[in-house]
């Protein structure tokens, strides 16, 4: 992205401030997303500097950028939004774990996600377990009992997976997350 050049240095140092703010505040973003919103704010400041040349250029940014308003408060939704995308795109863990936390304000749904997204963390934690405690690590089930993990206690309750337990974990695990992939992109579709 080019930067504008001002004539009043003023201007151009209140002009450099915002985008550096700006900057900070979308760097969890990747480098192509960070591009296009720079190139967005860039665009709309030029636009209403051009647009506006009866005002004095100090005048005509302070007025723009208080339109525009803090970006650490107006890009956090665009930062949120974008990395959803990033995640559904990906597929990679970091980028959903962030995407979840910036939108849990955002709805019941996305902190449903998240604790889908903690849960789904607990496998690969059953696995090791499994190896290290394979006598006390499983899917115990009695008369009126069904516990999936570590048990205690084995009174009354008998382990049905055996050796199949690491694979079925394995295969729960990738089941879990591409459902929360699924269920985020069918959130992000119908947010307006």
């Amino acid at each position: 992205m080019k930067l504008i050049e001002f004539k009043n240095t003023d201007t151009q140092r209140i002009y450099n401030d915002y985008i550096n703010r700006s900057k900070r505040a979308i760097k969890i973003l990747a480098p192509e997303d960070q591009e296009d919103c720079l190139m967005e704010i860039n665009s709309y400041i030029y636009e209403y500097i051009q647009n506006n040349p009866q005002e004095q250029e100090l005048t005509a940014m302070l007025n723009i950028l208080e339109r525009l308003g803090d970006p650490e408060i107006t890009l956090k939704e665009v930062v949120a939004t974008k990395k959803i995308d990033q995640a559904v795109r990906t597929f990679n863990i970091k980028h959903l774990m962030q995407a979840l936390l910036l939108n849990l304000r955002n709805g019941v749904v996305y902190i449903i996600l998240f604790l889908m997204v903690l849960f789904g963390v607990c496998f690969p934690v059953l696995i090791v377990l499994k190896l290290i405690y394979p006598e006390k690590t499983g899917l115990y089930i009695g008369e009126h009992t069904f516990f999936f993990g570590i048990a205690t206690s084995k009174e009354g309750v008998s382990e049905v997976l055996g050796n199949w337990f690491i694979p079925v974990v394995i295969l729960l695990s990738v089941l879990f997350y591409f459902i929360i992939i699924f269920l985020l992109k069918l959130v992000k579709t119908k947010k307006p």
